[in-house]
């Protein structure tokens, strides 16, 4: 089970999750190790298939890709990954040839690393391209990862992983909307002023109406093992974790 001081000792950053699809364990750990070292989350798989399991469940900022791997090379999840949407993909190789790079890139590739190479050669790419599809260009991130929650803004969706595993919340729109003003500053408090008028704007709602959807979002997450969330401060209001 999560404790509350598990979560507010996790990282409250909406840091770019990076997910390494390569089938070589040394070279997946050494990618992980310095991106991890960059402030950069990580996820592995080993072949394709899963490559593909993870990009869907998990939604990653952005993929490192081999292009040789087992049950699925790189240009088949590439081309996946492109049906599905826009999440930036660096490939990997060890083909230092003209062709496989225009492939990778005609293909929907966002850039293309040669093997062997230097591991911070590899993380200050993924940097530069997280950097153009995440934020010189003003645009931002539409899944908000502050753990153990993921909420994709744009579907208002909202996920908990417990034990390794994702779970989907059946939030209502008050519910979500509350769950995620709170997970943008995870351990500033929200008076119920606040969050009435953030969350709450259509109506004549009384304050302690915030209580009663903050009741029934803690039952919720409750029902996944996760207790006292959110923390609510005597007099005052709520925010998602303590602050210890």
């Amino acid at each position: 089970m999560t404790t509350t001081n598990q979560l507010s000792s996790a990282s409250s950053d909406s840091q770019a999750l990076v997910l390494i699809a390569e089938d070589e364990p040394e070279i997946a750990d050494i990618l992980q190790a310095y991106l991890r070292r960059a402030g950069l989350r990580t996820l592995c798989a080993e072949d394709g298939r899963k490559a593909l399991q993870m990009h869907l469940s998990m939604k990653p900022d952005i993929v490192l890709l081999d292009v040789k791997m087992p049950k699925l090379d790189g240009w088949q999840v590439l081309s996946e990954i492109r049906h599905r949407g826009g999440t930036p993909v660096i490939m990997l190789t060890a083909m230092d040839q003209d062709i496989d790079k225009l492939m990778g890139l005609r293909c929907g590739a966002d850039d293309y690393v040669v093997k062997p190479f230097n591991p911070a050669e590899v993380v200050a790419r993924t940097q530069a391209v997280l950097r153009r599809t995440m934020g010189d260009d003003g645009h931002q991130p539409s899944i908000l990862r502050v753990a153990p929650f993921e909420i994709d803004l744009d579907q208002h969706e909202a996920c908990v992983q417990v034990a390794d595993e994702l779970h989907s919340l059946p939030l209502t729109l008050t519910e979500f909307r509350l769950l995620t003003h709170l997970a943008r500053s995870p351990k500033k408090v929200c008076t119920r002023a606040e969050l009435l008028a953030a969350c709450l704007p259509e109506g004549d709602a009384l304050e302690r109406t915030v209580d009663s959807h903050i009741s029934k979002l803690r039952k919720k997450l409750e029902e996944l093992g996760l207790k006292g969330i959110p923390v609510g401060i005597r007099g005052v209001g709520y925010r998602l974790w303590s602050a210890e």
